[in-house]
């Protein structure tokens, strides 16, 4: 049996965490209020960078930095053949091939520069922030920045990007104002992606500089900013990885299988779906192996590093080859449609063995994580008997960390949340779970508590944190709460919800909030924030109040996983299963006329988007006065897929925008314009990013576009303020939009048959594609005409009603509906 925990008194502990650094604990504190204050009056923002170092991470960092708008120079070293460039440049080809998409659009890698440090380092005088990323030795990166300190501006921030080595020592022998501008950051991998981003001042790190890093990072980079102390790992990764080791070390000691695991610790307790063993085999058996083992090298202090040694069978998957998700085959392989799991004394693949966790479907129908998890806590068979000792020891690691990792358990939880996707963070688990239950179980599983939470008991302190919105505070390790605020310009509608005297007005599936300065918020809150009939009935209502009473404006948003996946299609799908057309054809017009409802407001609606925003949802938001997005939003008229059109006014105002788009109203110039967007809906085509999502047409390109998508609501307000103040009208009414008519919709059905032949669509995709070319050319149109927008919202209607009555159609829906992907049939 694998010795956890090697036992030390809580007053030796205490001790370590004192030299570690806890005294800084109050100016480390104010130091991270600075830079978090969304008030603070922020230095110029950085235009260009230089990263050195073209590795996985410094690739990525550079295209990170291009998607945020900035110059980026990419240096490697020289290759020793062929020409000086060809590491680099292999290095910045392999980008455009990555998945996930590095890159917000093609565009963006145009802002990259490559060259190498033999014959371009002196070009890093330009850069306003210059980042090393090179590969982690101490004594290359010390050389690096001797070189880096003789061609750097005087006023150029230098970050080195590690997580491995000490942040202090790699430049401790460079001058005293170099040292004043240096300090380390941690990007998680994807940079694109994980909203986690590390920062570790060391002591003669200038404060203004950490703030000047910390806000550009969080505003312009769209990141969660962690501000950590310079011990082995960090924060995130120094919890995260210990979380999953245990996890896996709990697997082989007691007997559950790979599949039981990943069904223990993925979203049922509120991780992701990835959870542990899927998440090891994205990120590589290898490279996990290399952070666990360098990791239990650098702490020998540390009372649980045996966790961090990597079990003999994985170091066995590793020899034979199976790495992960890069070779196709770890823990998990996919053969055909089914994914094998691996037999550790085999190392053979095969399928999963039967999962013998009683008690865990009813455990999982539980929305409430909090609810969730207690539940899972009593449970006495062996998923709570897993739970329970993992939980446990992950509280007890995590508490014993601090002060040494950093001085606040709200860091601790937003690093392993933004790094690790996880919804709590361990002090949030513990309060959930409570605070005295847990800490009387810790002490009968003879855990080693840290003396800063026996006194919190001996204080009759009785949670980590209290209090919610601007009073929101944290208990801190030197004996007493902080405040813990959330940014003024990050809004959580669940914040202001739990106010009664925000909510305005409410249904089932929606609420009327304040936002404060005179605009309401409009959120969903049905199952997938779905556009249903209450959803859609309740935006008319709200109008009402907007439009009747002193108010600004409205937003429309959310807090949900995704801003919407579109229309409720179950509720069509019943009423055609009934054969009650005459509902459906109700329910088209109801909807065309909330979408058009919202465009001829008399005061200014903006959508906050983010994540996903498919079918209606893309067509509310087209008829809003204005849009905010977070750059990760990810937009598409989907409505073929499920064998229909977009008919919410989705194929009007595409063909409108399209019109609009040429220089003229010459069918050859509106033609191409014309074909873009029925394109796009015909093979339901999804943006990857915001800014796709305008060059493909379903954003206008006057759009706010924000990298952090924790600011959308706070911007949309900021807009709706805007407009208001400007003196807003509605638009003028859409009465003549230029359609192609018959000549048009034969270039279309030309381009569609060229797929069908080519094996891309199949002849229902043809068939859908007709009706939708129909609609966008203005039907029975012998030739190119002005039209008013109610004729083509007519059409939609006609078409997406007999669409209804398709076989295949409800094929298509019934498949979604059952399995939540399209089928091509």
């Amino acid at each position: 049996m694998r010795v956890l925990h090697m036992p030390q008194s809580n007053a030796s502990m205490h001790r370590f965490m004192l030299e570690c650094g806890s005294m800084e604990s109050q100016s480390v504190l104010d130091r991270r209020s600075a830079a978090m204050s969304s008030d603070a009056v922020p230095q110029a923002p950085f235009r260009s960078a230089a990263v050195l170092g073209a590795g996985v991470m410094g690739a990525q960092i550079a295209a990170h930095f291009a998607n945020a708008g900035l110059r980026v120079l990419l240096l490697d070293i020289a290759s020793p053949q062929g020409p000086k460039n060809g590491i680099v440049g292999a290095a910045f080809k392999k980008l455009s091939k990555l998945k996930p998409a590095p890159f917000v659009t093609a565009s963006a890698a145009r802002r990259v520069t490559v060259g190498n440090f033999d014959e371009d380092l002196h070009r890093i005088k330009d850069a306003d922030w210059i980042i090393e990323a090179v590969v982690e030795n101490m004594g290359i990166k010390r050389q690096l920045m001797e070189r880096i300190e003789a061609h750097a501006s005087d006023e150029a921030v230098i970050t080195t990007n590690t997580s491995g080595l000490p942040i202090h020592q790699i430049a401790q022998e460079r001058s005293p104002e170099f040292r004043r501008r240096f300090l380390g950051t941690h990007f998680f991998n994807p940079p694109r992606y994980l909203r986690l981003f590390e920062v570790i001042p060391t002591p003669d790190t200038d404060p203004t500089i950490l703030q000047r890093v910390s806000h550009f990072a969080r505003i312009s980079l769209g990141k969660g900013v962690v501000v950590a102390k310079d011990r082995p790992n960090f924060i995130g990764n120094r919890i995260g990885v210990y979380a999953m080791n245990l996890s896996m070390w709990t697997m082989l000691e007691e007997g559950y299988s790979i599949e039981e695991i990943d069904l223990l610790t993925g979203t049922l307790i509120g991780h992701p779906k990835s959870a542990t063993f899927r998440t090891a085999d994205v990120v590589g058996l290898d490279t996990m192996t290399y952070v666990s083992e360098n990791l239990y090298k650098a702490v020998p202090e540390d009372e649980s590093r045996e966790t961090f040694r990597i079990p003999e069978q994985v170091k066995k998957l590793i020899e034979a080859g199976s790495l992960g998700a890069k070779v196709k085959k770890g823990f998990y392989r996919k053969v055909g449609k089914d994914i094998l799991s691996v037999d550790f004394d085999s190392l053979e693949y095969g399928p999963a063995a039967p999962i013998r966790l009683e008690g865990v479907d009813e455990i999982r129908s539980i929305g409430d994580l909090g609810q969730r998890l207690r539940a899972l806590y009593r449970e006495p068979g062996r998923a709570g008997s897993f739970f329970r000792s993992t939980t446990l020891k992950m509280l007890a690691y995590a508490s014993r960390r601090l002060p040494e990792i950093s001085d606040n358990p709200a860091d601790v939880d937003r690093a392993v949340c933004w790094g690790f996707a996880w919804e709590a963070g361990p002090f949030q688990v513990w309060d959930m779970l409570g605070f005295k239950a847990v800490l009387a179980d810790l002490r009968a599983a003879g855990e080693t508590i840290p003396a800063w939470v026996d006194e919190m008991e001996a204080n009759g302190v009785e949670s980590f944190y209290r209090g919610r919105g601007e009073k929101a505070e944290v208990f801190l390790p030197i004996g007493r709460y902080a405040p813990d605020p959330q940014p003024q310009d990050e809004i959580s509608l669940k914040v202001i919800g739990s106010d009664p005297a925000n909510v305005v007005w409410s249904n089932e599936e929606a609420a009327l909030l304040d936002l404060g300065e005179g605009v309401l918020c409009y959120e969903f809150r049905s199952k997938a924030n779905s556009l249903g009939r209450r959803v859609m009935g309740g935006i008319h209502e709200a109008l009402e109040v907007v439009e009747s009473g002193d108010w600004a404006g409205m937003v429309i948003g959310n807090d949900g996983r995704n801003f919407s996946v579109g229309a409720n299609l179950a509720e069509a799908a019943m009423a055609a299963a009934e054969g009650r057309f005459e509902l459906i054809e109700e329910g088209i017009r109801r909807f065309q006329e909330t979408i058009q409802r919202i465009r001829y407001a008399s005061k200014p609606v903006v959508a906050a988007l983010h994540s996903q925003v498919l079918g209606g949802a893309v067509e509310m938001s087209m008829s809003c006065a204005q849009t905010v997005a977070a750059a990760e939003t990810y937009m598409g008229l989907v409505e073929l897929g499920a064998g229909l059109i977009p008919a919410g006014t989705g194929a009007t105002r595409m063909t409108a925008r399209a019109a609009q788009s040429a220089a003229n109203e010459f069918p050859n110039e509106v033609q191409p314009f014309l074909a873009k967007a029925f394109q796009a809906i015909g093979t339901a085509k999804v943006a990857t990013s915001a800014h796709e999502a305008v060059e493909i047409g379903y954003l206008d390109s006057s759009a706010r576009i924000i990298m952090n998508a924790q600011r959308r609501l706070f911007a949309a307000r900021e807009e709706a303020l805007r407009l208001s103040r400007q003196g807003y009208a509605p638009p003028p009414v859409a009465d003549s939009i230029y359609v192609l008519g018959r000549p048009g919709r034969s270039a279309l059905e030309i381009a569609v048959r060229s797929m069908l032949q080519a094996g891309y669509a199949s002849e229902y995709d043809r068939f859908l594609a007709s009706k939708l070319a129909y609609v966008m050319t203005g039907g029975e149109l012998t030739g190119p005409a002005l039209v008013h927008e109610d004729y083509l919202l007519e059409l939609e209607r006609e078409v997406m009603l007999s669409l209804f009555g398709q076989r295949k159609t409800q094929e298509r829906i019934k498949h979604i509906l059952t399995t939540n992907k399209p089928l091509r049939n």
